[in-house]
């Protein structure tokens, strides 16, 4: 439930042939909204549910996603353009404050009944999850407890998945011990980039106390221990997949270390990446949540 940045535009000629429609699209972060609703569909697919299921999940949780996206650039609006972020669209002036929140609020309206497809135990906690979210966008962030936000709403992943199941099973707790500490570093890898500007506007959680070399170092490790969980966890032994799963999460994260310092994305990059090796595992080991 984590945002990402639109590419900046710096050729006025390239700009100038940009519609409020580019920017509104740009404005939802549409990396990590597509990556967050192709993991959780996945998800969905690998625990045998319909086509028709599947589709439902998807529309819920894409629709979720964009009011998050859409929330976040409308109220991070001022501050954006006060920092002269060139990577959001509404500080380009490719898209007004209002048709961005506009947007947002009516993605929310419409992610409550498509949530309720998947009946009302996955309903309320996939609505919960994004109403985490959004608590974040609207204040939390600036607060010691911004990682909190995260941790919860992908902890609620995998419950949202088995809720949609027949009887609403309760999720493993490896799984969401794993999506958890998935939230955590996703969130503390997604700050990274912005921790200067943050301060200078006033915005002091978690990652901004501890400050951009702390938070280089210590974002890769809940990663790696989700992994690690999602390996060693589950009954049986991990097998060749488990362990394969545990060597690329491995490398993902050293490979984070190595080069965030230079790329400040680097590690929201890894925090997708060993999201998606968690998927696969679960995929390919039959597991499930």
């Amino acid at each position: 439930m984590s945002r990402g940045h639109f590419r900046s535009v710096s050729d006025p000629p390239a700009l100038l042939r940009l519609t409020p429609a580019h920017g509104l699209v740009a404005a939802c972060h549409p990396g990590p909204t597509l990556a967050v609703t192709a993991l959780v569909t996945a998800l969905v697919a690998g625990s045998g549910r319909s086509i028709a299921a599947c589709a439902g999940v998807a529309l819920a949780v894409l629709a979720g996603q964009l009011s998050v996206g859409w929330c976040n650039d409308a109220v991070d609006a001022a501050r954006d353009i006060a920092t002269g972020q060139r990577g959001k669209p509404i500080a380009l002036g490719l898209v007004s404050v209002r048709a961005v929140g506009v947007a947002a609020a009516v993605a929310l309206v419409l992610c409550v009944p498509l949530s309720l497809l998947s009946g009302l135990p996955a309903a309320v906690a996939h609505l919960t999850a994004v109403a985490v979210a959004w608590a974040y966008n609207l204040g939390v962030k600036a607060t010691a407890l911004s990682w909190m936000p995260y941790t919860v709403a992908f902890g609620l992943v995998p419950v949202f998945v088995a809720a949609g199941l027949p009887g609403s099973p309760l999720p493993a707790w490896w799984a969401v011990g794993a999506a958890a500490l998935l939230g955590f570093g996703a969130h503390l890898a997604n700050v990274l980039p912005d921790i200067d500007a943050d301060l200078a506007t006033g915005v002091r959680g978690l990652p901004q106390r501890l400050g951009a070399r702390r938070v280089r170092a210590l974002a890769p490790v809940p990663l790696l221990l989700a992994a690690a969980l999602l390996v060693l966890a589950p009954p049986g032994t991990p097998g060749l997949p488990g362990w394969t799963a545990l060597a690329a999460a491995s490398i993902l994260t050293a490979a984070s270390w190595t080069f965030g310092a230079r790329r400040p994305r680097a590690p929201f990059l890894t925090a997708i990446a060993v999201a998606a090796v968690g998927v696969a595992l679960l995929l390919a080991r039959g597991a499930g949540v």
